[in-house]
């Protein structure tokens, strides 16, 4: 059995396809997306549930349209957001053809599921018009009649053989910009499954463990399947598919991806799980950091120790550290070396002023960086 140099994670070489101003595959960055779950036609909750996903930093968002209603809302949704707008599209050819006119960035599709290669011809000619890219979202829970019956239940073989048929009837149409995902509730059938359609094509991948569950056994599920096959270089963007706030995957998303290195963004928190030893209560202490430093979109590290046996060398590997102390006194450690001691009830204020400090000086050196980068 060979095992893998730790931290060697090499990409799976794509073509990049571009979802509105976003490239997704290629070299590009792995793009985090989630999903409304607001009725499209609220507009005005729609965009409000948008924004707080673009505080949290997602880089693209799907928006259900199972109606003519939902594409006709979707144009001022479109319009309203700062980030691309992928519309999803089940059976109905015309729902495709209307969110596209309304600005939709790609049509999440499946092509055998809309009818004849007429049809399919009309969606690719409205894509290609308006400069939509097209995820194929193959399903385990939704796979086509002849292949459960040719395979007996949902396998990798069969989500792999419903990707490659809907694959040709794009190609057949002389379409290109796709993207496609292989997703299943079972996460070993969905790393199977990914890992065939790796081998075989050449497209941007879209990674989803889907209905995975809620916040923590969807995030473990998650992290599990996709986790694995980030690490072995295999998706382009991904969708932490949870029972919970849209803006909660955008932020899983964003962990699952600091934690193999692959995006930096915001504050990385290292902390303990606290014991007897502690000097203060880490475990609502971090709480209270995590909640008040989600506006922080800044990549800067800050560890919270309860105690010294391992926080001073934590903190040594950190921008900021906290380690507790006695008598409710704890060191502060700034760029890894110890600079002064703070109270226990002046602490969360003050690390979330130091937090903020530090992110301003990060950003304010990376300006003065581009603006010589400019000059020359």
């Amino acid at each position: 059995m060979s095992i893998r140099p730790w931290r060697d994670i090499t990409r799976r070489q794509s073509r990049q396809i571009m979802v509105g101003n976003v490239p997704v595959g290629g070299d590009a960055p792995i793009s985090v997306q989630t999903m409304t779950n607001t009725l499209t036609t609220d507009i005005k909750g729609t965009i409000d549930q948008i924004r707080r996903c673009e505080e949290a930093g997602v880089d693209i968002i799907r928006v259900s349209c199972p109606d003519e209603e939902s594409t006709t809302a979707l144009r001022q949704i479109v319009r309203a957001a700062k980030v691309p707008i992928v519309a999803d599209i089940h059976f109905h050819y015309k729902r495709a053809l209307e969110a596209a006119d309304a600005g939709a960035a790609c049509l999440r599709i499946n092509p055998g599921n809309i009818g004849s290669s007429a049809r399919v011809q009309e969606v690719v000619n409205a894509a290609k018009a308006n400069g939509c890219a097209i995820r194929i979202g193959v399903n385990g829970g939704s796979l086509e009649k002849d292949l459960l019956e040719k395979y007996g239940e949902p396998c990798p073989e069969a989500l792999v053989e419903s990707a490659l048929d809907h694959i040709k009837l794009l190609q057949d149409a002389d379409f290109h910009e796709y993207k496609v995902a292989v997703k299943a509730s079972d996460l070993f059938l969905a790393v199977a499954a990914y890992q065939q359609l790796a081998e075989v094509v050449d497209c941007p991948l879209h990674l989803g463990i889907t209905e995975a569950g809620g916040l923590i056994g969807g995030t473990v599920k998650s992290a599990i399947g996709m986790g694995s096959l980030l690490w072995f270089g295999i998706g382009d963007t991904i969708r932490v598919s949870l029972s919970a706030e849209p803006e909660e995957e955008v932020r899983v998303g964003y962990e699952m991806l600091k934690a193999l290195g692959l995006r930096t963004r915001g504050v990385r928190v290292v902390s303990c799980p606290s014991c007897a030893r502690q000097g203060f209560d880490v475990i609502r202490t971090v709480e209270k950091l995590e909640e008040r430093l989600k506006h922080i979109s800044t990549p800067l590290s800050l560890s919270v120790l309860g105690c010294v046996v391992n926080g001073p060398g934590e903190a040594r590997e950190t921008d900021i550290g906290v380690t507790g102390g006695g008598n409710g006194k704890h060191m502060i450690y700034l760029s890894g070396i110890t600079d002064h001691t703070i109270q226990n009830e002046d602490m969360v204020d003050h690390v979330v002023r130091l937090v903020e400090a530090k992110a301003a000086e990060i950003e304010a050196t990376k300006a003065a960086a581009e603006l010589v980068q400019a000059a020359e």
